[in-house]
């Protein structure tokens, strides 16, 4: 991927740990996925190849094929054909890391969905029978899937990590009427996810979800349903009583633990074996998930 920080024909606007963003005229966006890779909120100075061509396609693959019918979205179109002319000259930089968007305004708050307990809800879990503050059934085992999915928000933070909120909290935010549709829309958009995942042999253990306002109507925004936003687990590798294996960076981190490194930037470079087995996990979840090979969508 080229640097694409002075990207013709398009103004940036922001930056994050992966993407970048571009308006494009009045009332479009394009949202650019890079190969970083952020690990303990630090991104590191090897990128992992194709891994933005994985975050976006798979995000094109849910907003066009499966939740459609669900909520609108902001997407427009990942063919670099169909982008403005003023982006023709980087073309071949754009295709398949690139969604052209309707803007939208961006409501100040995650939506998470947890099916299963891991991560930070397990941690809370252990230490106080809770997750983001809902009360949980004793005896749960790490990873155990609970007794029906949850919703727990969180703020959106702009440096390191996320802050759990209640829903009461959510509403506060942004009102009880809105805080209660992204609550619905969250569990539905999980619910309709984790059956479909779990058809091609993968657990949707948690999800994050960003909406914003487009017109007058709340619509799914962002990434949707990556790697980098969710916690896959293979089926056949599932047993409750720890943690699980992951199709993301966990190889990354497992490494960077490895080192003793203090987690203060930079971190150090990867060696070629943990960026091939990264890419290859993120190639491999975008196959099972998406049915066709990834090549196709690389080729697009």
């Amino acid at each position: 991927m080229s640097d694409l920080t002075a990207l013709p024909g398009a103004q940036r606007i922001g930056t994050g740990k992966v993407r970048e963003l571009y308006a494009v005229g009045d009332d479009r966006l394009l949202l650019v996925a890079s190969d970083r890779v952020s690990a303990f909120d630090v991104v590191l100075p090897t990128p992992i190849p194709d891994k933005g061509k994985v975050l976006t396609g798979l995000t094109a693959f849910w907003l066009s094929e499966l939740l459609a019918g669900v909520v609108g979205n902001h997407m427009v179109t990942t063919d670099v054909a169909a982008f403005p002319d003023a982006l023709v000259p980087a073309a071949e930089d754009l295709r398949g890391r690139a969604m052209l968007c309707r803007r939208a305004e961006m409501l100040p708050i995650e939506c998470v969905a947890r099916g299963y307990l891991a991560g930070s809800g397990w941690k809370e879990y252990r230490e106080r029978g809770t997750v983001c503050g809902i009360p949980l059934p004793d005896g749960l085992d790490e990873s155990a899937r609970l007794p029906e999915p949850i919703f727990t928000p969180s703020t959106k933070a702009t440096d390191g990590h996320d802050v759990n909120i209640s829903f009461e909290a959510a509403t506060e935010v942004v009102g009880a009427a809105v805080a209660t549709r992204l609550r619905d829309l969250t569990l539905e958009l999980y619910a309709t996810a984790s059956d479909y995942t779990a058809e091609r042999g993968v657990l949707l253990a948690d999800t994050k979800f960003e909406f914003g306002i487009i017109g007058d109507q709340i619509a799914l925004c962002d990434e949707v349903l990556t790697p980098d936003s969710s916690r896959f687990w293979p089926a056949d590798d599932y047993a409750p009583g720890r943690g699980q294996v992951s199709f993301d960076k966990q190889i990354v981190r497992d490494w960077l633990e490895s080192t003793g490194w203090d987690k203060t930037p930079p971190g150090p470079q990867l060696p070629a074996d943990v960026i091939d087995r990264t890419r290859a996990r993120y190639v491999e979840v975008y196959e099972r998930l998406v049915g066709r090979p990834f090549h196709e969508w690389v080729a697009a």
